[in-house]
């Protein structure tokens, strides 16, 4: 009987769900939905100094943002101590773990990090040794043959057995290691693949070690994921990269389109189609396309996706969305109502969007003076600004079509002639668009001047003319 697919998520509450993990939880539910699976979640709370309660909210809140949900209640490890100090005891009485009170300062000893060349073996390793303060209980790793990890996305990584140190399964406090909760938790989830980033690779033949000496039955089939890098081409990195999930939450990235772009890190889909809604996915992941090669998290791309999946939302949606991220909701959400179409073809996250309108209800724009340094420092903007207003007092009705014409022979009227002699309406328009928003980009020029008034249109022209020469 085929056993059926059951996938697992391990994190531990030590710090925000980052994008790499998130990548990383993605895997695992596509793989277990793709084949009619369980995807598991084990928060790995076993380190009282490190936990911090609030970490795992973060944790359970990231994950069903991404809409991502698991089967069934999260297991807790530290609910688990006493059955892995079981295993370890067996370990133990089978002849497979040592007691070592190896003291810190010698290479390898129970006190941590050393100078030197690494050792394998401890002196008190046939000792005989019981339980004692600052004893550690160590995996007595055979001498002899190998040990062999398949993995899908790797091969086969095989290391000598001589090549592994004597590890340690509870640590001189009496806490159980990574290692050994891992190897047994996974056991007793009954977890059939392990879809975890490549950091873990090293430390996988120590828990096959584990399982095979507990005689903890066949084990997972493994997949370690490529690391995500930076635009330097280093490992995303919590401390120095803005990595956390809710961070782009709180950008406006849509958890739809976060979902999307992660899926193509480290993998795509073989027709190169990436804009995918999330059932396409589940059809079409494969482990075995897969690459080992490192994925660059490019955050420009995750926007460019965020803008795509924005773009194809109703306007009401895009409205509704939008809500959570203005600072100003009374004012702006009438104001980005008025322009939400146009905003809508532009912006790349939801927290954009009210600063293209934002123009519409302050009484004097906030001017980007980058923006308007570049915008005035042609010796035709003051000419075009009269000639604008000019137009723009005379149109009749004001509205996108008379303010366009307006504009193109207030162009003209300034210089701003093309080749063929009709109007260069495109550099006509920054002096412009400046002078009315503050901003050298926003909603189309003609909606915008429309929808803030005439009025206060000519009023803001008027103002930025007296500012140029």
């Amino acid at each position: 009987m085929v056993q059926p697919v059951r996938t697992r998520f391990a994190p531990s509450p030590t710090g925000y769900l980052h994008v790499g993990s998130a990548r990383a939880v993605l895997f695992n539910w596509l793989f277990a939905r793709r084949h009619g699976g369980e995807f598991l979640l084990r928060i790995e709370d076993t380190d009282a100094e490190r936990n911090r309660p609030e970490l795992t909210d973060d944790i359970y809140a990231s994950i069903e943002w991404l809409g991502l949900g698991w089967d069934g209640a999260p297991v807790h490890q530290s609910d688990n101590l006493e059955r892995h100090r079981a295993a370890a005891a067996s370990l133990h009485a089978a002849g497979h773990a040592y007691w070592s009170d190896a003291p810190a300062g010698v290479p390898g000893g129970n006190g941590g990090a050393h100078d030197g060349p690494p050792v394998r073996r401890f002196p008190d390793r046939d000792a005989g040794l019981g339980p004692g303060p600052g004893r550690a209980l160590r995996f007595r790793v055979p001498d002899e043959a190998s040990t062999v990890l398949s993995d899908l996305v790797r091969g086969e990584v095989t290391v000598a057995n001589a090549d592994i140190e004597d590890f340690v399964l509870l640590r001189a406090n009496g806490a159980p290691t990574f290692l050994l909760a891992n190897a047994v938790d996974d056991a007793d989830m009954t977890i059939t693949h392990v879809l975890r980033g490549e950091e873990h690779v090293n430390g996988t033949p120590k828990y096959l070690l584990i399982r095979g000496a507990l005689g903890l039955g066949e084990t997972p089939v493994f997949a370690h994921l490529p690391i995500l890098v930076n635009a330097a081409r280093k490992k995303l990195s919590k401390r120095r990269d803005a990595v956390a999930v809710s961070d782009f939450c709180a950008r406006g990235i849509l958890p739809e389109a976060m979902v999307n772009y992660l899926a193509l890190l480290g993998w795509g889909p073989p027709d190169g189609v990436e804009i995918r809604p999330l059932a396409e996915l589940v059809e079409l992941f494969r482990l075995d396309d897969v690459t080992p090669s490192p994925a660059f998290f490019d955050v420009a791309k995750l926007e460019h996706v965020n803008g795509e999946y924005i773009r194809a939302l109703p306007v009401e949606a895009f409205l509704t969305r939008c809500e959570p991220f203005l600072v100003e909701p009374e004012r702006s959400r009438a104001a980005l109502a008025a322009l939400a179409a146009e905003v809508q073809t532009r912006v790349r996250t939801l927290a954009e969007a009210e600063a293209y309108v934002d123009f519409l209800w302050l009484d004097e724009p906030a001017v980007d003076e980058a923006a308007w340094a570049k915008a005035m420092k042609s010796e035709r903007a003051g000419a075009v600004l009269d000639a604008t207003i000019t137009e723009w007092v005379a149109a009749e009705p004001f509205d996108p079509d008379t303010a366009r014409t307006g504009l193109e022979r207030a162009a003209m009227a300034a210089g701003y002639v093309n080749a063929e002699g009709g109007p260069q309406l495109a550099k006509a328009q920054g002096p412009i668009r400046v002078a009315v928003t503050g901003r050298s980009v926003g909603p189309p020029l003609f909606e915008s001047v429309v929808v803030l008034g005439r009025d206060r249109t000519i009023e803001r022209l008027r103002a930025a003319r007296v500012r140029v020469p």
